[in-house]
């Protein structure tokens, strides 16, 4: 019996601010970030579910392009990022994860709406599972997803860690457009 390759994933500590984020690629791309100040057993049972025969390296240098672009939108210098994704799920669920990333920055939609973007209105719990799902917090923007009545509802990395973001984003896209008008 021939045996499976090995995949190899690298991974960094991402510390901004007062969080610290364990963050992974493959050789194809970003492939998660985690939830803010968890052990690194949070990625280790990702790696294991997904990559089962998956390696973990830990690699600075391999992941520097995809940590500064994660530090430069935490300080609201970037508002998309460039980097390459390695996101594995169902084609739903990708499907879904691809919608995430047409939402501008600085703005929200509700699960009601994905779906209805989607062409799958019913599908409104299913959006939500899957959105729930998302391996790259940030990078593919599940926190700018909220309830149909405006309310922040769960999050991977927190309703905290949401909260910010989306404040962090409304800040930085006042700033933007009070630059672009002096």
């Amino acid at each position: 019996m021939k045996k499976k390759p090995v995949s190899t994933i690298y991974w960094t500590l991402l510390s901004v601010e007062d969080w610290s984020l364990y963050i992974a690629a493959t050789s194809k791309g970003l492939c998660y970030v985690g939830s803010p100040n968890q052990p690194v057993d949070e990625l280790v049972a990702w790696v294991q579910q997904h990559f089962p025969s998956g390696e973990l390296v830990q690699d600075d240098k391999t992941m520097h392009p995809y940590a500064t672009e994660l530090r430069e939108y935490f300080q609201g210098l970037r508002n998309s990022f460039t980097i390459q994704l390695d996101w594995h799920g169902t084609p739903f669920q990708r499907e879904v994860w691809n919608a995430l990333c047409e939402i501008p920055y600085g703005e929200t939609r509700s699960y009601t709406e994905i779906a209805e973007r989607m062409g799958k209105k019913a599908a409104v719990r299913a959006v939500g599972a899957a959105i729930g799902a998302n391996p790259v917090l940030i990078a593919v923007p599940c926190h700018r997803v909220i309830g149909k009545n405006g309310s922040l509802t769960g999050y991977r990395g927190g309703l905290e860690m949401k909260k910010k973001l989306l404040q962090g984003e409304k800040e930085f896209s006042r700033e933007e457009r009070s630059r672009q008008h002096a």
